[in-house]
């Protein structure tokens, strides 16, 4: 289930509070103790959000040797919901309204009748709804890594994360943030005291009449999650005009390529979005012509290799979240030492996305941006020339 095998989707969260020394049978009781189907206080639409292990969607029994694997808590949070089918409540009601209208001499339903068929059609399909024939169960993978102390969460659904937030303090007392774009530069220039300049960033413009003050696709425009949006043009610039390799700050290097497909969209909201799947997406001329009209990356395809590992995924601009990563396969032989390296291969991913973000920080929040960005506004114009 999850994050074990397959390919990975997940976005990051910071727990708050010193990182977990390790994962023991205390969690594992107070999982239990949360566990789906022991919400002692019903939600007004009945449904209940819980905690499941490993194994199945039905799986409660909580084990060290099962949801502890390499320093990380392997779980699932199970939300169950009644969805009540629209057409059957709509056939019942009228079935009853045609009972109840039967000897009306005018042929039509009084006001009462109506109110009447639809108490009906309600209490009917509520009573049969109490044996479970309407209950939706769906599982949301959670890694709580204690090295690192964030928490990976297989769902971008508002929904789903805003259970989450409640089920997880419920159980543990803590909290945890949102680590996008924004939050991610943030925590990256504090380690070299450049937090003001994360402060005072302003979206770059790099078309003629391209200034964007806000963006559409972000409400708090206090945030900073644009600088994602840049962080993948100047992937795409750096990879097409300088090299695929690009060096990190622990001496290693990462080789990129963008594969397999590409969003890009108006940051005003005004000339829509381009969505473009290919083997090359980003080498395709409406890809350019969209930077061209303004639009921004927001989701980018991409193959990368550090360490002789490789690995294919889809990144949104804004909240760094991964879909669809495919990791290495496992080495091992071992049952148990396959799970160990799968983690293992999922941390050196975080690891070189972060690496890469802050290689790009690096120069974003420095004086150099300013030749950069020249350089990118200069590539986009002769492109548009040869384009034109």
């Amino acid at each position: 289930m999850g994050f074990l095998t397959g390919r990975v989707t997940c976005m990051r969260f910071k727990v708050d509070g010193k990182p977990p020394r390790s994962f023991g049978t205390d969690v594992l009781e107070q999982l239990a103790d949360n566990a789906i189907g022991k919400q002692r206080v019903a939600t007004s639409d009945g449904s209940q959000a819980g905690w499941i292990a490993a194994d199945h969607i039905l799986d409660t029994s909580f084990d060290l040797a099962k949801n502890v694997i390499n320093d990380a808590l392997h779980v699932a949070m199970r939300v169950d919901e009644q969805k009540m089918p629209g057409d059957l409540l709509r056939a019942y009601y009228q079935v009853e309204l045609q009972a109840l209208t039967a000897n009306n001499p005018s042929g039509h339903p009084s006001g009462k009748q109506k109110r009447e068929a639809r108490a009906y059609a309600k209490d009917r399909l509520e009573t049969e709804a109490k044996d479970g024939r309407f209950l939706r169960r769906k599982a949301i993978p959670i890694v709580w890594d204690a090295p690192s102390n964030e928490l990976l969460v297989g769902s971008t659904a508002v929904t789903a994360l805003d259970r989450l937030v409640t089920l997880f303090h419920h159980t543990f007392k803590r909290k945890f943030e949102y680590l996008g774009a924004g939050r991610q530069a943030f925590n990256l220039a504090e380690l070299s005291n450049q937090t003001r300049h994360v402060d005072d960033a302003k979206p770059t413009t790099f078309t003629p009449g391209g200034e964007v003050s806000e963006f559409a696709w972000m409400p708090d425009e206090n945030n900073r999650d644009f600088l994602g949006n840049e962080f993948l043009l100047w992937l795409w610039h750096t990879l097409e005009n300088e090299a695929d390799t690009i060096k990190l700050a622990d001496d290693s290097e990462v080789t990129l390529m963008i594969a397999r497909t590409l969003q890009l969209e108006c940051p005003r909201g005004q000339t829509g979005r381009e969505s473009i799947s290919s083997d090359g997406p980003s080498k395709l001329p409406e890809a350019h012509r969209a930077l061209q009209a303004g639009k921004l990356p927001r989701k980018m395809g991409l193959t990368l290799v550090r360490h002789e590992a490789q690995y294919e995924l889809t990144l949104q601009a804004e909240s760094l979240a991964i879909n669809a990563a495919r990791l290495p396969a496992p080495e091992e032989e071992d049952a148990r030492a396959r799970l160990d390296e799968r983690v293992t291969q999922l941390r050196h991913l975080l690891e070189t996305l972060d690496l890469l973000y802050a290689a790009f920080l690096k120069l974003r929040l420095a004086d150099e941006w300013t030749k950069e960005a020249s350089r990118i506004k200069k590539w986009l114009h002769l492109e548009r020339r040869s384009n034109g």
